[in-house]
């Protein structure tokens, strides 16, 4: 599946996160920063994906209602702005579960169980008692989210390629089915920056492994949790050369380091040997603690009026019903279910 141009505008965008946690580095530079950019010149909807969150974590609803806040302040320190992204939460928009209905009937189980992000995800789980049926077709809720606004955009991380594929097989099959070109086919915008790993290099920055560092951080707890950041095992003394690749210093220096000349500098020395950990660290520190900061007070300032940010999510599921209940309505009318069209 081909890839869009990150520099293309006059696109409809999809986007969004489960709120089971505030945000942290990873979804910063693998798609935050680029929504920032994207905003302007394009039409973004930014979901907060209640609904999907609900899908493993149906026993335990108060984790998902209290980080929807978290989420949208996590937007909103980064600059997106409401007046030009349309930032909503899912179930607000109850049209986008009608449309999972009539999807689910286009797709198999056998399907559903080949989606290798699905695998993926079910196995980190381990669910205990069985996988939830919804759980299984969240690919096909993702589909309706998607096709509801029509998005032709998709910024995803690889990993997630296959829940386009799947939404455009969905898209494929609808106009076909019905023969009508009523619902639009998605691409995927890959993210320019690499999946950040975690601060213990254990796979991804995860919240649910703890190796995470996260927007609202103080300084304080940037620092320590950079200070006990894994590095190259066996880069025991300053002298001794060091591992680049796979070094979640460098990877993170990599995504924020403005003088990526000097950066590879730096990675010389420590490949030859006489740079010790702590001097890298540095200069990590050096980079983050800055950006961060300017973060960290624009969340702080939304953060002391939840109601007007409530507001602001109020109209903003708002404007995205009212776009969703279009494309309803075109898609009932294609499966011959619009009983009452006079109305």
């Amino acid at each position: 599946m081909k890839a869009m141009d990150s520099n293309s505008t006059n696109h409809v965008i999809l986007t969004g996160d489960r709120p089971t946690g505030p945000l942290h580095l990873g979804h910063y530079v693998g798609s935050l920063r680029q929504r920032e950019r994207l905003q302007h010149g394009n039409r973004q909807f930014c979901i907060i994906a209640d609904m999907q969150a609900l899908t493993d974590n149906a026993r335990n609803p108060e984790k998902i209602r209290g980080n929807v806040l978290e989420v949208a302040f996590d937007y909103l320190a980064v600059g997106l702005d409401p007046r030009i992204t349309t930032i909503f939460i899912q179930s607000l928009v109850p049209e986008l579960a009608e449309l999972t209905m009539y999807y689910l009937n286009l797709v198999t189980v056998a399907r559903l169980q080949r989606n290798p992000t699905v695998k993926e995800e079910i196995k980190l789980r381990s669910f205990s008692g069985g996988v939830p049926a919804g759980f299984l077709c969240y690919p096909v809720s993702q589909a309706a989210d998607i096709t509801a606004f029509k998005a032709d955009l998709v910024p995803v991380g690889s990993d997630q390629l296959p829940m386009i594929e799947q939404s455009t097989e969905i898209v494929r099959a609808f106009n076909r089915i019905y023969n009508r070109q009523v619902l639009v086919e998605p691409k995927p915008l890959l993210s320019s920056v690499p999946r950040l790993p975690g601060t213990d290099g254990r796979g991804k920055m995860s919240k649910s492994l703890g190796n995470a560092i996260y927007l609202g951080d103080g300084a304080d707890a940037v620092r320590d949790k950079v200070k006990k950041m894994y590095t190259d095992p066996g880069h025991l003394r300053p002298e001794d050369p060091g591992t680049v690749e796979g070094n979640p210093v460098f990877s993170y220096l990599d995504a924020f380091d403005p003088d990526q000349a000097g950066l590879e500098a730096m990675k010389a020395h420590y490949r030859e040997g006489g740079l010790g950990d702590m001097a890298v660290k540095r200069r990590l520190l050096d980079v983050l603690l800055p950006e961060l900061e300017t973060i960290r007070e624009r969340r702080r300032d939304f953060a002391r009026d939840p109601a007007q940010v409530m507001a602001m999510l109020r109209e903003g599921s708002r404007t995205a019903r009212a776009v969703a209940a279009q494309t309803l309505e075109e898609v009932r009318q294609a499966m011959r279910l619009d009983y009452f069209p006079e109305e």
